[in-house]
């Protein structure tokens, strides 16, 4: 399967994700449903890279709203390298095909994806670059992150996209945001924590304790805890996910645009038909699950409850961060993934959140560098940049 949904540009040397807007070229987020969909105009982000001077490669393959693993369950097909599954873009960049890239992070694929190849990629503190041109599923928690190939593509990139934005409503003010490289890494303490540490495999946790060898011989301190929230965290993302993304997916009913089915004889045929033809098992699932937990009986006891978690996990986060300069943990549970049924993917990408939750849920900014995931209090992504140049350093 190619890694490129659509190529723009022989020449260009920035990817950006199938759930992203680039004006006059298909976009789908992975899904049938939006077959056949042309945009008008192109995301915030994508403008403000062209404007700069970059030029975009293509489109890369995502899974259907970005819902999976690794974009295994893309209406196009996963890709592979070998018999393991890889990231599109990821793939791209690990193989030095192009620069970077922009991907929207809504449930962890494209931290899960860097990791995987050996790449980094740093999903930023929600609102600071702005989701105009992002095909809405989550709307509290997706964020338009940026892969490269070290710390310092990163922040060259971030710093391009990064600032406010008058056409997205959950932009914030200021105009720009300065990152740095330099930050002293000597004296900071990092918080390791136990329960992520112990739910990986032995090769995630070898990567933790090499990366914490790294972080020690530049003078650093770290330290593991214990965060007893992080299920709480992981079970109030997947719940605010699937709701919001029920919510969103609603407009996509075979009329307005998009797949249409050519079997229906009356409106509610065209809907269902169209709706079923047109997502995978696993939108479906989230669907369904987010329909239930919005219903009349269930929303007091799961969504106004999970929006209330949401402040308790925000709350300890913080105070974690009023001890220590930055969390280490696992990116993703594995160290590769090999092509699996999509009945099992709800329970599979479930499973993996736990990983990746806490940075959706209270806004804070992650990065993934060395295979490793580091997150920080919000606008510290400059903490992140430097630990990650840092560690780059002792390689």
């Amino acid at each position: 399967m190619k890694h490129y949904i659509t190529e723009i540009n022989p020449n260009g040397t920035i990817a950006v994700d199938d759930t992203i807007l680039v004006k006059e070229y298909e976009t789908t987020a992975g899904s049938k449903i939006l077959e056949g969909f042309v945009p008008l105009f192109s995301a915030e982000a994508v403008e403000r890279l062209i404007n700069a001077g970059y030029e975009i490669s293509g489109k890369t393959n995502v899974g259907e709203f970005g819902l999976d693993l690794l974009g295994e369950f893309s209406n196009s097909g996963a890709v592979c390298d070998g018999e393991y599954l890889v990231g599109a873009a990821a793939d791209l960049i690990a193989k030095g095909e192009i620069k970077g890239a922009l991907s929207v992070d809504l449930n962890g694929a494209p931290r899960r994806a860097a990791a995987i190849s050996g790449i980094d990629f740093i999903k930023p503190t929600y609102g600071t670059v702005s989701r105009y041109g992002v095909i809405p599923c989550a709307c509290s928690g997706e964020q338009i992150g940026v892969s490269a190939s070290n710390a310092d593509g990163l922040k060259e990139l971030l710093s391009v996209i990064a600032g406010h934005d008058d056409k997205d409503g959950t932009s914030l003010p200021a105009e720009k945001y300065e990152y740095s490289l330099d930050e002293n890494v000597s004296g900071m303490k990092i918080a390791v924590i136990r329960e992520l540490y112990d739910k990986a495999s032995d090769g995630v946790r070898a990567g933790i304790d090499s990366f914490k060898e790294k972080l020690t011989a530049v003078g650093a301190q770290v330290e593991e805890i214990t965060f007893s929230l992080v299920e709480a965290a992981q079970t109030a993302w997947q719940i605010a996910l699937a709701a919001e993304t029920c919510n969103n997916v609603s407009r996509y009913e075979g009329v307005k645009f998009g797949y249409r089915t050519p079997n229906y004889k009356n409106i509610d045929e065209l809907y269902v038909n169209s709706r079923t033809e047109g997502m995978n098992f696993l939108s479906k699932a989230a669907i369904l699950y987010g329909s239930d937990v919005l219903s009349k009986g269930r929303y007091n006891y799961c969504y106004d409850k999970t929006l209330k978690i949401r402040r308790v996990v925000h709350d300890a986060v913080k105070a974690v961060f009023s001890e220590y300069d930055a969390i280490l943990a696992p990116a993703c549970g594995e160290t590769a993934y090999v092509p699996y049924d999509i009945k099992d993917a709800f329970s599979r990408v479930f499973a993996e959140s736990i990983f990746t939750a806490v940075p959706n849920l209270t806004g804070i900014p992650a990065l993934v560098t060395n295979g490793v995931q580091l997150m920080a209090d919000v606008y510290r992504e400059s903490v992140l940049l430097s630990i990650a140049k840092s560690a780059e350093g002792r390689e």
